[in-house]
């Protein structure tokens, strides 16, 4: 991902909203009534899109079948003022968590398919490739800031479009790190200090041992691995070994991932439940609930998340002007110049099987929500997203202080870590690493079963997928 593209991106907006591998309860409900929107409980939850006035409806119809629940609510929203705008009937539904891929594949069978829907990459788009709209003319693609951000097959034709730019590192508290600092003993004077694996480990490791003398219950806030959680180290963490195994290897992607930095991701892993709010044997039923409140409430000085999170610590014990961000460090690579995880796994693809009118109709629909006044202000003040669109200027920048962590890095002129995790080869491949990271935090599993799940389940997936 090229730096200066980062940078703008990273300017031109300031708040984003997760992802990284989260859904929400699945819709079963109908979806043969295209004048429906629907939030994520289905169904049951219906409300009809109409132009009260009666005017003439225009040709073709929207159906959104969204990954994010987050959003649900806000995506509903739109849809009702874009039909009553245009008389354009627009469906939002959103799938179950971690059932994305098998929602889609139900919705697609039916008659009245989704429109429009997503892939998180190259791995995902695998799948669908088939089913994408040449974008190229578009209005979403023409007003991307970089190709970075799209999806382009051999032949030229865009596949998929990103339109949320997030980035995740380790939040950390200054005010804790700040009386730590004080301490006699401490092993940094400032938090500048941290820049290697070795240098965060000897200063988690003290924390550690001082947490009652701080006020805190671990250092990093619980690792759980339940899967409103798990994707943080399955996905997240684990994007770093695999990116530093491409970068070695000068690839991009892999049908054999080899596990060349594997021993650096254990000892991150081991740091992440050791020097913890709890107990390893604990892991299992702790959520990203959990995580959000032991430290917004100040009970733990890291947390590893993204700047999506921001909602979900703020207004807590930690004051805004107390967050910041560090880099992952797993002790590979030019640690004293590398910057945050930035990239996008969420990525729209127009579903080129629609009848002409609704593919007109959902490109129609796009172009204002990343046009019009009041898409861009959900975007901004309701969604939280950083775009990659260049309509999205200076007036549309909501504040996040991790956001503006994140400029510090690229304006320091750090090396942003591209999100490769976009080429893991199936969700099947994550839980099955997942499961095996949790069997060894809990002493019921070796670490040899992790090695197992990432190398030889990467090469079972990748043959499963593409065979």
């Amino acid at each position: 991902m090229k730096k200066r593209w980062i940078s703008l991106l990273l300017s031109a907006a300031v708040a984003m909203t997760m992802a990284a591998g989260c859904g929400t309860k699945e819709n079963e409900g109908n979806t043969e009534d295209n004048n429906t929107v629907q939030d994520g409980n289905g169904a049951d939850n219906e409300e009809t899109v109409k132009d009260n006035n009666e005017t003439a409806q225009a040709e073709g119809a929207v159906y959104y079948l969204n990954f994010k629940p987050e959003q649900a609510e806000q995506w509903k929203d739109l849809a009702r003022e874009y039909s009553d705008e245009t008389g354009v009937p627009v469906t939002i539904e959103t799938a179950a968590s971690g059932t994305y891929e098998s929602s889609l594949k139900s919705e697609m069978a039916k008659k009245q398919a989704p429109t429009l829907f997503q892939v998180n990459g190259p791995a995902g788009l695998a799948s669908w490739k088939d089913y994408c709209y040449d974008l190229k003319n578009s209005a979403v693609y023409k007003n991307l800031k970089s190709d970075d951000f799209a999806l382009i097959n051999d032949a030229g034709e865009v596949q998929g479009v990103a339109y949320v730019i997030e980035t995740y590192g380790l939040i950390y508290n200054k005010a804790i790190l700040s009386e730590y600092c004080k301490m006699e003993g401490a092993k940094i004077k400032d938090v500048s200090e941290i820049n290697s694996f070795a240098k965060l480990k000897e200063v988690a490791d003290d924390m550690q041992a001082k947490k009652e003398q701080l006020g805190i219950q671990g250092v990093f806030a619980s690792a759980g691995m339940d899967s409103s959680s798990d994707w943080r180290f399955k996905t997240h963490l684990a994007n770093l070994p695999i990116y530093f195994e491409y970068q070695k290897d000068k690839i991009d992607t892999t049908d054999a991932i080899k596990g060349t930095y594997l021993d650096a991701y254990k000892n991150m892993w081991d740091l992440y439940i050791t020097d913890s709010t709890v107990e390893p044997a604990m892991l299992s039923g702790m959520t990203g609930e959990n995580a959000a409140a032991e430290f917004g409430m100040g009970e733990a000085v890291f947390y590893q998340n993204g700047t999506w999170a921001y909602k979900d610590i703020a207004g807590n014990e930690v004051a805004d002007e107390d967050m910041g961000m560090l880099p992952i460090y797993i002790g590979v690579g030019d640690e004293a110049n590398q910057g945050l995880c930035t990239g996008s796994e969420n990525y729209w693809c127009v579903n080129k099987n629609a009848s002409q009118e609704d593919i007109d109709a959902t490109l129609n629909f796009l172009e204002w929500v990343i046009t019009s006044d009041r898409g861009r202000e959900s975007f901004q003040d309701e969604m939280g997203f950083i775009t990659p669109f260049s309509t999205f200027t200076d007036e549309y920048q909501p504040e996040n202080p991790l956001v503006a962590a994140a400029n510090e890095y690229i304006d320091a002129g750090k090396t942003s870590i591209p999100w490769v995790f976009s080429t893991i080869p199936s969700e099947t491949w994550k839980d099955n690493v997942g499961s095996a990271l949790l069997e060894y935090a809990q002493g019921t599993g070796e670490w040899d079963a992790v090695k197992s799940a990432f190398v030889d389940g990467w090469a079972a997936e990748y043959k499963a997928v593409n065979q």
